[in-house]
């Protein structure tokens, strides 16, 4: 496990929609500060979908290891436009740096 990469797993394929500070900015995803122990579509002043607020889906290391492989199979109806994380490897690093850079 790498949060070294996973921080350039972010930088590289998360940054653009994403930010993980606390208190930063939302851009066309939801700030991720927090998110572990968060459910899903509950950030207030973020406009989730319907399918996103609907999902109930409680963010920890399994549900995102599963929900990064195919995000739009993960929950039917996402506007997340992202194909996802194929690499087991990857998800796991991306992972790790969420969970240290987002606490």
């Amino acid at each position: 496990m790498s949060t070294a990469n996973g921080e350039k797993l972010f930088k590289a394929r998360c940054a653009q929609c994403h930010t993980y500070a606390e208190g930063g900015a939302k851009k066309q995803g939801p700030n991720l500060y927090g998110l572990f122990g968060r459910t899903s579509g509950t950030l207030p002043g973020y406009k989730y979908s319907m399918a996103n607020k609907q999902a109930g889906i409680l963010w920890g290391d399994e549900t995102l290891f599963d929900y990064l492989l195919a995000p739009k199979k993960y929950i039917r109806g996402t506007k997340m436009n992202y194909a996802g994380l194929k690499s087991a490897d990857d998800r796991t690093d991306l992972i790790a740096f969420l969970k240290e850079a987002t606490a």
